[in-house]
């Protein structure tokens, strides 16, 4: 497989993996929009040529969209192989390529969200694991931070504070979200209007920046919702899982 990484010289041109349609496509132009603004931050999204789901997206853990405590290593946003990419060991070349180019920058380590069982939308810890990654900690929702050090003395990461009890004081649906994932751009605004057709209390909440990212009330940014205060789930709804779920 031959791989290329996509930067603000190539970016307009080149496909992103997670929603592959021309730059009108309003899911395309967020997710882009957002990885431009990025760069300068040391974002890396390093990509298969060939056009589906088969790439990395890492940052320095110091500009994450998360609220990790990780300094000096490097954050995993997303890697993802699916579809006919399984099997071939392309998401291992893709981790070795971000370990060597974090290696060079000279890291600590690499960190990854996962969980105890696959979750959607997050990392295989299975793979994680084989990999050779730890749980270095865990948020109440289960949620789980895992990393791998390149020194063994090197200090664990851990979830800011306020990621580790993911909680709201919000009565009905709350929702933080970012255009980190592009499939939001479409979505959020599809469940907004189907919870006020149906009187359903909901309130999207757009994380706008790093800074806010960082003091999010839930290890995910991404997609976090939650019911009268309590978490419930990472997994981006379109209007028929959100009836689904609300019980119409």
């Amino acid at each position: 497989m031959e791989y290329i990484q996509v930067t603000k010289d190539n970016i307009e041109e080149e496909h992103i993996c997670c929603a592959i349609s021309n730059n009108k496509d309003v899911q395309v132009s967020s997710k882009k929009k957002w990885l431009k603004e990025r760069f300068d931050d040391g974002l890396v999204f390093l990509k298969s040529v060939e056009r589906g789901k088969c790439f990395i997206e890492y940052i320095p853990a110091e500009n994450a969209w998360n609220p990790v405590d990780a300094p000096d290593y490097m954050y995993i946003d997303c890697l993802w192989v699916s579809g006919s990419f399984k099997g071939h060991g392309y998401s291992s070349d893709l981790l070795n390529a971000c370990i060597k180019d974090s290696q060079d920058k000279g890291k600590k380590g690499l960190c990854i969200l996962s969980s105890a069982k696959k979750k959607p939308f997050l990392a295989d810890p299975k793979f994680l694991k084989y990999k050779g990654f730890e749980v270095c900690d865990e948020a109440d929702n289960g949620i789980q931070l895992w990393y791998l050090p390149f020194d063994k003395k090197a200090a664990a990461p851990s979830f800011s504070e306020c990621a580790k009890h993911p909680h709201t004081d919000d009565k009905g649906y709350v929702l933080y979200y970012t255009n980190q994932c592009p499939f939001n751009a479409k979505y959020v605004p599809i469940l907004e209007e189907t919870a006020l057709n149906n009187g359903v209390a909901f309130k999207a909440i757009k994380i706008e920046s790093r800074e806010a990212a960082q003091k999010a009330p839930t290890p995910i940014t991404t997609y976090a919702l939650f019911l009268d205060g309590e978490y419930i789930t990472n997994e981006q709804m379109n209007d028929k899982k959100f009836l689904k779920l609300i019980g119409k």
